[in-house]
């Protein structure tokens, strides 16, 4: 055996990460904005899918075909508007508590689109904060610069299940933020890193609002 072989997978340099399942979940928040309007709001209602928008061509710039390429100034530009859209979803979380609370809110089919849209927009963005922050981002991970892991996935430990040259694309932080949405905690992915575990956290005590909630109340309505 070699020493690259015998390297960790994490250690290994690997390919480019094609650019489009990262930008298609970009486009299914915008899409989710666009079409509920009249819940997941915010005034003017064109804002929220113009930053997306705005992340959507941040990502394309930057890397057109694969991530191959680096630029602080775009990546420290994506990490923020995915802060402010995060930072919107957790308000109308706030916004449909509140009004849950106080008895203000009586209309099932409001609070189960609110409730969909809000949960689904939930997985998509804490799929793309894993995504951009673990070991450094696209780039960083393929060209193996991180000596640790932030996620241990089953392929990096157990190498007789993948092939040498695997790694983690969006499809897999995508598959980590449902299961942690549905599960409310790790399934087949750790989380080793703290920032990686209090992210993880978060995520599992936004879902549970959503579905504890949100989703329970309009049930709870409708019957």
């Amino acid at each position: 055996m070699n020493s690259e072989n015998r390297l960790p997978v994490w250690l290994r340099e690997t390919e480019a990460e094609g650019r489009w399942t990262a930008a298609g979940a970009v486009i299914a928040v915008i899409v989710i904005h666009v079409l509920l309007p009249g819940t997941v709001n915010i005034s003017p209602h064109w804002l929220m899918p113009a930053l997306e928008s705005a992340l959507l061509v941040g990502l394309i710039i930057a890397n057109p075909v694969a991530f191959t390429r680096e630029s602080r100034l775009l990546r420290a530009a994506d990490i923020t508007l995915i802060g402010v859209i995060s930072a919107y979803n957790a308000w109308i979380i706030a916004r449909e508590v509140t009004r849950l609370i106080g008895g203000r809110e009586h209309d099932a089919v409001n609070l189960l689109t609110t409730g969909a849209g809000v949960w689904v927009i939930n997985v998509l963005l804490f799929a793309l904060w894993y995504w951009e922050l673990d070991r450094g981002g696209p780039v960083a991970r393929a060209k193996a610069r991180s000596p640790y892991p932030d996620f241990l996935f089953p392929q990096m430990s157990e190498r007789d299940v993948a092939p040498p040259d695997w790694r983690p694309t969006f499809a897999d932080y995508l598959y980590l933020a449902f299961t942690n949405a549905t599960a409310f905690s790790p399934t087949d992915v750790m989380p080793l890193s703290r920032w990686a575990k209090m992210v993880m956290l978060v995520q599992s005590a936004t879902s549970l609002i959503v579905v504890a909630l949100v989703i329970a109340r309009a049930i709870n309505v409708l019957a």
